[in-house]
């Protein structure tokens, strides 16, 4: 991205705690999607934005879980937080709604109507050629153990 005098105050962070956290507008668009409160057992207690922040902070930093500065909610809570929206698609419907909003503010359909694979990105077996039928016996190399050879071909 080019930094311009358009963009550069557009993307300014200046206000926020840390250049990870989530702006009011960035929230708006991450807040519908995460869970509600629960009816039965303990109120939560935790701010689930505070909890994004972490989250947003360990993969922009690259810092370990137990490195979380004190500023966010305690490590194993974020830990447990990341890991069940993990398992439950939550990142999943983030990142799907995300995808859409950006493709409809370049001005595309919000989902795409086709597809291409190039032959050069799909994955095939490491080594090539021509696979050996199994009727085809396989041809052993000869064996040069104690001297011995399979013809007299290599005997000089």
């Amino acid at each position: 991205m080019v930094w311009t005098e358009i963009t550069r105050p557009k993307y300014r962070r200046d206000e926020l705690r840390y250049a990870s956290d989530t702006t009011d507008g960035e929230w708006a668009v991450i807040a519908p999607y995460m869970p509600g409160e629960n009816r039965r057992g303990r109120p939560r207690t935790t701010v689930l934005r505070n909890v994004v922040n972490s989250i947003f902070y360990i993969a922009q930093s690259g810092c370990q879980w137990r490195l979380l500065p004190k500023e966010f909610p305690p490590y194993t809570t974020v830990q447990r937080y990341f890991y069940r929206w993990r398992d439950d698609g939550t990142w999943q419907r983030i990142n799907h709604h995300l995808v859409m909003l950006a493709r409809e503010a370049d001005g595309r359909e919000a989902s795409p109507t086709a597809g291409v694979i190039d032959s050069q990105s799909v994955k095939t077996t490491e080594a090539g050629g021509p696979r050996r039928q199994e009727n085809q016996r396989t041809q052993t190399a000869p064996s040069h153990r104690h001297g011995r050879f399979p013809d007299r071909r290599h005997c000089a």
